[in-house]
């Protein structure tokens, strides 16, 4: 038997020893602490004999992660939604990846919902107002007309992100109007926690420190008929929209817009959310104007000069039911026009129904990845060039570092990789901004560092680190994305963050946010140990899937069977490398904040090199059964240090002259050049850097921002906005690389 939690079953083997007596006061304390609205007959109702989602071993006493015990704020307002989502149970929506008996049901009548909130409220004289909100999936605020922010970041309902926005500007003495657009998307993805059946807005307005409107039964509500789905594109990902100007919501936000046949808002009954201050800023919103402007017949084709992150915005008159179809593209086809159709997995295209007003404003809710525009115009239909303006979206950038080389092709690797930074990370660090707009562990890692080293701002890096240490719920192993539906396992990926933690630890000083965090970290590796190390100490028959190198075609013929959705039952190379780098890693954390090391990392290493290492190859092999040698075999084995004598060493310097970028991208290449820098090898890194088929090469191709790929056809679905290359930056400015990623054992440090 099981209580659940957030819907996550918690064992009653958690608190209660097999003779019945409890195993730990302090634990059963924690539990009922954590337990903050969870009702007797709930407990009851879910005291039921279902299939646990995870082992008993999977959780974990939650002083193990003190940093997640915060007080959530407390609200004034309610969780508030429609008569249809009010009294719906939440749906669970986590599992392990390869627990296929515990999937989520998919809900097609309730997706796809634009719901609208409108609440006026008095102001007499106030120094200050300001607005705490959240929403589920997604909110954009209105106050009397203008939009003032949007939000939440994605998170888990047990710690839910809420935006406090200072509003004094938008208000004025007497009656003002506030209003919002929802949205519940319903797909299972990588986007949100949705398809969850939570849906709703709570929010606080506070005029000098006291409330003057909160969110209760007095809001007036309605879903919004005007956004229609035109499909579903990239990995269900999101809806196409077709937007109807004719609909009778349209300037909804307008102080002057009649709600009177509205209906009033309903309660959630079951909001279990903990709500917590978004630590993060909101997102920038940049209106970029054409670069170029083309009539081609009854068309006009748009295009903005570079890739941006957001949605199109322009205004058009005509009868009544006339139909704009817009196509959007990242590049052109042979013959000029739009690759509408993605290379990444995405079909854009939707459309506008005109309502026969004077003129009508497109309304886009949610953002695509585009630079070229065009618009199919019937006949009858007018369109104002000039109000044509793309709407980006993207996280605030302020650039704070500079390149350390004046070489014209340098220069040329920096801007596109900081442009690509500039306008492509949004509330979260994503993959791709398309296909999946995905907040991927493992791609964040490398991407993260370097927004941070261009910014110096820590924010979002902190935030990557919270985010995925709470998927600890799910697996101690954790997930490979965070704050989402959507339940992946990737191997490495947990162990790659070891790194960035090191390189945050010299690069922010902050010893306070490290010492609270480490024992979180440490139970990662405890649960690697714990579940697949062999007599050894190394690891071996995982059931996550380990990557390598992303495509599979880059992994230069690594000797392993890899296959996604199956435990890997050979003991090879790369998860070994990364796990005893996470071990040295952890070491040198814990020496810099006065902690004894947490492993014997010399051992684990013995054991790597009697099991890989070909002494008359001086390389490492695939496998414990394999006698093939790879670039990722040898890779992560020198970045990490793990090579037994120089004589490897300069073996792989060898092997990267030769073989050069040609098989590595994605997850190899940050380790190579890092690898290449500590061992001084300036002249190759600056050669790799600048060589004609990678970063250059992107920009052969047209490219503006950084892609999937060294080219466009590196993948079958490359994305041409892909932030995980812009990594190349980091090796293009300064910071103590060299000492930072040294992993030989130094002398223990008191501090």
């Amino acid at each position: 038997m099981s209580f659940f939690i957030h819907e996550v079953p918690i064992p009653i083997s958690y608190f209660v020893s097999s003779n019945g007596k409890s195993k730990n006061r302090e634990k059963i304390l924690i539990f009922l602490n954590e337990i903050w609205k969870i009702a007797i007959e709930k407990q009851q109702e879910y005291a039921t004999l279902k299939k646990p989602l995870l082992k008993a071993s999977a959780i974990k006493p939650s002083q193990k992660r003190k940093h997640m015990k915060e007080i959530p704020e407390h609200f004034q307002g309610q969780w508030i939604t429609t008569a249809e989502f009010c009294n719906l149970r939440p749906q669970n929506m986590f599992h392990r990846q390869l627990d296929t008996g515990s999937l989520p049901v998919s809900e097609p009548e309730r997706q796809n919902r634009h719901i609208l909130f409108r609440k006026k409220f008095t102001m007499k004289g106030a120094v200050s107002t300001v607005i705490r909100i959240s929403g589920d999936d997604y909110y954009k605020l209105y106050i009397n007309g203008v939009r003032v922010g949007q939000g939440p970041a994605a998170g888990y309902p047990f710690h839910y992100f809420y935006n406090e926005i200072d509003i004094s500007r938008f208000v004025h003495a007497g009656v003002n109007t506030l209003a919002v657009h929802s949205y519940y998307q319903g797909l299972i993805n990588r986007v949100w926690v949705s398809g969850d059946r939570r849906h709703g807005v709570i929010f606080d307005l506070l005029a000098d420190g006291e409330l003057i409107a909160c969110s209760d039964e007095s809001v007036r509500c309605r879903e919004h008929s005007g956004f229609v789905s035109a499909g579903i594109t990239g990995y269900q990902t999101q809806f196409l929209e077709c937007y109807d100007a004719a609909a009778p919501e349209v300037g909804f936000e307008g102080p002057e817009f009649d709600d009177s046949g509205w209906e009033c808002a309903c309660i959630h009954r079951h909001a279990d959310y903990r709500l917590f201050r978004q630590p993060s800023e909101q997102l920038t919103i940049e209106e970029i104007r054409p670069e170029k402007i083309e009539k081609c017949g009854a068309s006009w084709r748009i295009d903005f000069g570079g890739i941006f992150v957001g949605s199109l915005r322009f205004r058009a008159s005509g009868d009544r039911g006339l139909e704009v179809v817009m196509y959007f593209a990242q590049e052109l086809e042979p013959d000029g026009s739009l690759r509408w159709k993605l290379r990444a997995n995405c079909a854009y295209k939707e459309s506008f129904l005109l309502s026969g007003a004077e003129w009508d404003v497109l309304n886009q809710f949610d953002y695509k990845s585009f630079r070229y525009a065009e618009l199919q115009c019937p006949a009858g239909c007018r369109i104002d060039p000039e109000s044509i303006v793309l709407e980006a979206r993207h996280y605030p950038f302020v650039l704070r570092a500079a390149c350390n080389r004046n070489d014209e092709k340098s220069l040329a690797v920096w801007k596109l990789c900081v442009d690509s930074l500039r306008y492509g990370v949004q509330e979260v660090i994503q993959d791709c901004m398309e296909r999946e707009k995905g907040y991927y562990l493992g791609d964040g890692c490398y991407s993260l560092l370097t927004f941070c080293l261009l910014t110096r701002d820590y924010t979002l890096m902190e935030k990557f680190f919270d985010d995925f240490l709470r998927t600890a719920f799910v697996n101690r192993g954790l997930m490979t994305c965070a704050a989402c539906s959507f339940m992946q396992e990737i191997a490495e990926y947990p162990l790659i963050m070891f790194g960035l933690l090191l390189e945050y630890c010299h690069l922010s000083g902050n010893r306070d946010f490290v010492r609270e965090r480490y024992a979180a970290f440490a139970d990662i590796l405890d649960f690697y140990r714990e579940n697949y190390a062999e007599a050894d100490g190394l690891l071996n028959r995982l059931d996550k899937w380990c990557v390598v190198e992303w495509p599979n075609n880059m992994r230069d013929n690594y000797d392993v069977d890899l296959t996604e959705g199956k435990v890997c039952d050979t003991k090879h190379n790369a998860i070994n490398a990364y796990y005893i780098g996470a071990v040295k890693c952890l070491n040198k954390i814990a020496r810099w904040i006065g902690l004894e090391p947490y492993a014997d990392a010399a051992a684990l290493q013995a054991a790597f090199v009697e099991a890989f290492y070909d002494r008359e190859r001086k390389l490492f092999r695939d496998s414990a059964e394999s006698g093939h040698i790879s670039m990722p075999g040898n890779i992560y084995a020198a970045f990490y240090e793990l090579f037994p004598d120089r004589a490897g060493v300069k073996n792989v310097i060898a092997m990267i002259r030769e073989k050069r970028l040609s098989q590595s991208l994605l997850f190899v290449t940050f380790p190579l050049l890092a690898f290449l820098k500590k061992e001084n090898e300036d002249e190759l890194l600056r050669e790799l850097l600048t060589d004609d088929q990678a970063w250059l090469n992107i920009l052969a191709e047209g490219g503006t921002r950084t892609f999937e790929g060294w080219g466009r056809e590196t993948k079958w679905n490359t994305s041409l906005f892909h932030l995980t290359l812009t990594f190349g930056a980091a090796f293009l400015t300064d910071w103590n690389i060299s000492d930072i990623l040294s992993f030989s054992e130094v002398p223990h440090e008191k501090h």
